[in-house]
């Protein structure tokens, strides 16, 4: 028999509030980029954090994270709208805020092509910074950067989410960046053409002439994206080597 609301008494139950928190990743100059926010209010005032706040009655955590997304970063809400963003976990430690019980849902997304952020809201600041920069963060928010890390990292081994890194036209040298950047790890180059090629679907060569890439080295062949959206196999890191 399902209990009744006579039957139930909230003030049985010590309140807590929930939030969220977003690590959101990029590829710039080469470098893996993470998008901060520096706090204008305490806790931590002047420190930095990931973007993100407290989830409103009449919200659902994916819809607070997109609001506090554009709030305090700037970005546009058509910008905020359009984005995936991947259920990282939830962080539910009794003192993971100073201020009250606080259970936060964590985001993470790896995109390309976003613009430059600005403060808003209660981020006095908002910036891309290098991942290996990004330290160290308010509250728990260097755990949940490390755990975001290592996802998008297994998005890369899985999903062909790479290709979107690159130009429309690439070479595998590009392609390979790509991962060598994400991963913070340094490829064989032989290796990682090899495994490309022969997964279905993955990339598809361009016809036409080689482009020279500098150097001296000979002109590369041109790929372009393909069909698939999952990579069968995956595109494992090298064992032992994952950031």
């Amino acid at each position: 028999m399902r209990p009744t609301t006579q039957e139930y008494d909230p003030r049985a139950f010590p309140p807590f509030a929930v939030t969220v928190d977003l690590a959101i990743f990029t590829v710039r100059t080469s470098r893996l980029h993470v998008l901060l926010v520096q706090r204008g209010e305490e806790p931590y005032r002047g420190g930095w954090a990931l973007p993100g706040g407290f989830v409103r009655p009449e919200e659902s955590a994916g819809l607070a994270a997109r609001r506090e997304l554009a709030e305090e970063t700037g970005l546009s809400h058509r910008t905020v709208q359009g984005l995936h963003l991947e259920q990282l976990r939830t962080y539910s430690e009794p003192d993971r805020d100073p201020r009250m019980r606080v259970v936060s849902v964590a985001y993470t997304a790896l995109l390309p092509d976003l613009p430059e952020p600005r403060g808003g809201g209660d981020a006095a600041l908002a910036r891309w910074t290098p991942r290996e920069a990004a330290a160290p963060l308010a509250f728990d928010h260097d755990r949940i950067l490390a755990d975001a890390h290592d996802r998008v990292g297994s998005k890369l081994e899985y999903t062909c989410l790479a290709t979107g890194f690159c130009p429309a036209e690439f070479t595998l040298g590009e392609l390979q960046q790509v991962y060598e950047t994400v991963w913070g790890v340094e490829l064989d180059r032989p290796n990682f053409r090899r495994k490309v090629l022969a997964t279905p679907g993955f990339v598809e060569a361009v016809e036409g002439p080689p482009r020279r890439t500098g150097g001296r080295g000979k002109p590369a062949a041109l790929y372009r994206a393909g069909a698939a959206a999952t990579l069968h196999p995956p595109l494992l890191r090298p064992e032992g080597r994952q950031p």
